[in-house]
């Protein structure tokens, strides 16, 4: 079956783009970079509400890729779990576990499993707002209040003795107002700080050089010939381009004696494409 939409990101892709944006980079920037338009990039961005993510890593009392194919081949040559985890030096009741989680004797395959056990290993953890609803309500009470986070975490930590339970950090407020998947604050809470933003940005993070809103190297509508400005003489075109719902986009030619029109429509609104499109009009 066909998919649908503009394809995702892979996991490699996304730890480039985790990557990027701690060093400050823009989703424009990151787009242009990984082939990808800025609100794919957003998409995952926003999904975690700008905090770049921890790297997950193994525990080290759990089984490996290479002590699960060792149990696939053991299994394949019939041995007993007693057999297989004397091997490996590890409890029986671990290797049978491993197998009965996984399909069992004559469905376990080593790949499958490891792949199975990382993924379920991804389980959410509750934060201090979650555990405490008496520490939430207060929070979102001081928030309605337009207290900043690290305002509440301050008033917490002088009001409430350390045994009260009554604490935590202005980062996990954050994490709470940005993250909305934890489902701790309300979203309506975000519009109560002082700051507008919708998601975490990277310290490094810069707008210096970057000509956001600007064409580069354009020349400005004041410096055309009196030529085009009064209309007299035919040939001089004034171009636009119409940005329109889902990402669609129109290029607008107007001969400036005439008053001809001519619609383009382009495939987006960056400079390749705007000039392709004109190009290829006005030749055909």
């Amino acid at each position: 079956m066909a998919r649908i939409g503009r394809p995702g990101l892979s996991d490699e892709q996304k730890r480039e783009v985790w990557r990027r944006w701690r060093d400050g980079q823009s989703l424009s920037e990151i787009g242009r970079v990984l082939g990808k338009v800025p609100g794919s990039i957003h998409g995952v961005v926003a999904a975690n509400g700008g905090f770049v993510p921890a790297a997950r890593t193994r525990s080290a009392g759990v089984l490996s890729l290479a002590e699960r194919e060792e149990i696939s081949r053991g299994l394949a040559a019939g041995d007993s779990f007693r057999a297989i985890a004397g091997r490996l030096g590890r409890a029986p009741s671990t290797v049978s576990r491993e197998v009965g989680r996984h399909g069992g004797r004559e469905e376990y395959r080593a790949a499958r499993a490891d792949e199975g056990a990382w993924g379920n290993a991804r389980r959410p953890k509750s934060c201090l707002l979650q555990q405490s609803p008496a520490l939430r309500d207060t929070v979102a009470g001081k928030l309605k209040e337009d207290w900043s986070p690290r305002q509440i975490a301050g008033w917490l930590a002088r009001t409430f003795a350390p045994e009260d339970g009554m604490y935590v950090s202005h980062e996990t407020i954050y994490k709470s107002l940005f993250i909305q998947a934890r489902g701790v604050l309300k979203k309506e809470l975000v519009s109560h700080l002082r700051r507008r933003r919708t998601m975490r940005r990277s310290k490094n993070a810069s707008t210096a050089g970057q000509q956001r809103g600007c064409i580069r190297d354009a020349v400005s509508i004041r410096e055309r010939p009196a030529e085009a400005e009064d209309r007299a003489v035919p040939g001089h075109w004034e171009g636009d381009l119409i940005t329109g719902s889902k990402n669609s986009h129109i290029a607008t030619l107007v001969e400036r004696h005439s008053r001809y029109v001519m619609l383009v429509r382009v495939a987006g609104k960056d400079t390749i494409s705007v000039i392709s499109a004109l190009s290829h009009q006005v030749r055909y």
